[in-house]
């Protein structure tokens, strides 16, 4: 009677002790996550909990996913699922300030008319013809809203930068002012060669109607006191007290956007001026202080990339000098560049980091291998596509065309350059942030976006993605510090790394073997077909024991060669097959067998402290 009451008792101190561990857990340790995969995509990034550290008001987060109408679309699933991990986690780590729901807009219900207001975006998938919601919006306490249209799988690396960059833009809404200097016609206006009206560039066009610009020349001293981008554009002859005013803005931890070209070829009042020589510009003093070399000297030569353009003959002809950059010279891991395809430029600049540079360099921009450098005053006399490629010679190397510095840098200037400005003078950053890019021509429209009249309004067609950079550069860099050093998550598909290796060295250790045994096969063949040739010639109706003797053993081995070739290749899938099997077997097997020793050894434990229990209650009753 004793021992029921012992295992009864032990059985209840067993379930309450379970109870409170996991009421413990959701209590204390909710907080508190250990994430084990390898690049860490269950877990946010020290960029990511300073933009949520930075929240002042709630936001509400409310997460868009049809489950319902996708119940057979297993890939799209698991990749809903992995966004909701994540946005838990979001809201876990605001300690409050985010407030998420997760919602499921059925056909022709409330729920799909709140993610239509939002300006979710319905995908149709599949022959049911329904639309699948997979999105978030969210709102602050003011009334602002923004979405995520659609979680697109290809773009699963920026999953976080793309959370992130709502969050931050909710929680602070101030407009972004952005100072664009430049001595470049690029607002609009009378054109001097022709007299016409012409309209603003279309660069400067979107980025007015994204954020708040301030248009400046190279005649200012110093920088308005309140941007939070500076956007240059091919700048010449800039004094000393506007670099020292560039180079401290940027030691205070201001981000630059800086165009800078060995030959601007959109210049029209350099064109009219009939400078033959070529129309540079450069950052020399401050970039080569910041840790990288452009070399303003010479102009990019590029025979696989260069852009075919028509003659005034009317012909068509590749100028090695108008360059068309594809996704592969374009760096798929940074949020400006990875979503593009195309861009478009001429007479590019290369840069080249410094030996003792202490920033970090990201190139953003690469030509081709079949690459070559002219000098750029050579460039600028010749005007005949034909004669550049006669000059072309490839150097069989890639230049990097544009890139980000960020991090260490020192100032371009020892001091400052005068008494009153040297006392707030800094010398130093370790917050640096500079996206800097060889050409001025990618932001003519002609480079990128054709014009069309369509019942008198024009409308601006991009065959290019240069407006898009443009775009991506400044909402990148006009972010905060934590949100700019967002990484890219890592994608949530591991490869088999192992199973590669092994594939390659079964490859390698069967292939010679495999190739031996396919030589004597094709010389089998052969000699079989020689044979028969004289069998079927007309010469030797009847032919001797011997000679049928000699061609059944040809038959014979060219069945065991066969033989021995599936062999072969089944040798390559053995290694794998092996691994398979070893997992199937510690995940079946092995795994469970180790529970369940773990869960009698803890009931040895409990039964032995029972029964210790037990003799001390019949030593107390003696």
């Amino acid at each position: 009677m004793l021992n029921k009451v012992t295992a009864t008792f032990s059985l209840l101190l067993i379930a309450i002790v379970f109870f409170a561990l996991v009421l413990i857990n959701n209590q204390l340790l909710s907080p508190l996550r250990l994430d084990l995969t390898q690049n860490q995509v269950y877990s946010l990034s020290t960029g990511s909990k300073e933009v949520l550290a930075e929240i002042d008001e709630p936001i509400n987060l409310y997460f868009f996913f049809s489950d319902k109408a996708s119940k057979n679309m297993t890939s799209l699933r698991n990749y809903a699922n992995r966004v909701e991990s994540l946005l838990r986690e979001y809201q876990t780590m605001a300690n409050g300030k985010l407030s998420l729901q997760v919602i499921d807009p059925q056909p022709f219900s409330e729920q799909e008319d709140q993610a239509n207001q939002y300006g979710l975006t319905g995908a149709t998938i599949g022959a049911a013809g329904e639309a699948i919601y997979l999105g978030v919006a969210a709102t602050n306490s003011i009334g602002e809203h923004k979405v995520i249209a659609f979680f697109d799988p290809k773009q699963e690396s920026f999953l976080e930068y793309e959370i992130s960059k709502l969050i931050h833009q909710l929680s602070d809404t101030k407009a972004i002012k952005v100072t664009l200097l430049t001595d470049l016609n690029i607002a609009g206006g009378q054109n001097p060669m022709t007299g016409q009206m012409e309209p603003a560039w279309t660069f400067f066009t979107q980025l007015q109607q994204l954020n708040e610009v301030e248009l400046v020349g190279s005649d200012i001293v110093t920088l308005p006191t309140d941007t939070d981008l500076l956007v240059l554009v091919h700048p010449q002859h800039l004094s000393d007290e506007l670099l020292f005013a560039i180079d401290q803005y940027a030691m205070q931890g201001g981000k630059v956007l800086a165009f800078v070209d060995p030959h601007n070829e959109s210049d029209q009042l350099a064109m009219m001026a009939g400078s033959m020589g070529p129309n540079s510009s450069s950052l020399d003093k401050l970039l080569s202080a910041w840790g990288v070399d452009f070399d303003g000297e010479h102009v990019l030569l590029d025979a696989m990339a260069g852009l075919d353009i028509r003659t005034q003959s009317g012909g068509v002809t590749r100028h090695f000098g108008f360059v068309g950059l594809g996704a592969e010279q374009l760096d798929r891991e940074d949020i400006t560049t990875s979503n593009l395809d195309v861009i478009n430029g001429a007479s590019f600049g290369t840069f080249t980091k410094k030996a003792d540079s202490q920033a970090r360099w990201l190139p953003l921009m690469k030509s081709t291998v079949n690459a070559d450098l002219i000098d750029s005053a050579s460039y600028a006399m010749t005007r005949d596509p034909d004669e550049l490629a006669r000059k072309y010679q490839s150097k069989n190397r890639q230049y990097t065309l544009a890139g980000r510095l960020t991090g260490k840098a020192n100032s371009a200037f020892d001091q400052g350059l005068d008494a009153e400005q040297s006392t707030v003078f800094i010398d130093s950053t370790k917050n640096l942030n500079v996206i800097v890019v060889g050409d001025t021509d990618i932001l003519a429209d002609r480079f990128w976006v054709q014009q069309a009249n369509f019942f008198g309004q024009t409308i601006f067609t991009p065959f290019a993605n240069n407006g898009d950079f443009v775009t991506n550069a400044v909402e990148n860099l006009s972010g905060s510090d934590a949100l700019i050093s967002v990484r890219s998550r890592g994608t949530f598909v591991r490869p088999f790394i192992k199973v590669d290796e092994l594939t390659v060295l079964a490859e390698k250790k069967f292939r010679e073997q495999e190739l031996i045994l396919q030589q004597q096969l094709d010389e089998t063949e052969a000699q079989l077909m020689q044979l028969q040739s004289q069998q079927d010639d007309g010469t030797a109706l009847v032919i001797s024991p011997e000679q049928q003797q000699t061609i059944d053993n040809f038959m014979q081995k060219k069945i065991e060669i066969r033989k021995a070739l599936r062999e072969v290749r089944h040798q390559l899938d053995k290694d794998i097959e092996q691994l398979g099997n070893w997992i199937k077997f510690i995940n079946i097997a092995v795994a469970p067998l180790i529970l369940v020793m773990l869960l009698a050894l803890l009931a040895a434990m409990l039964r032995t402290r029972s029964n210790a229990s037990q003799r001390e209650h019949v030593k107390e009753a003696k």
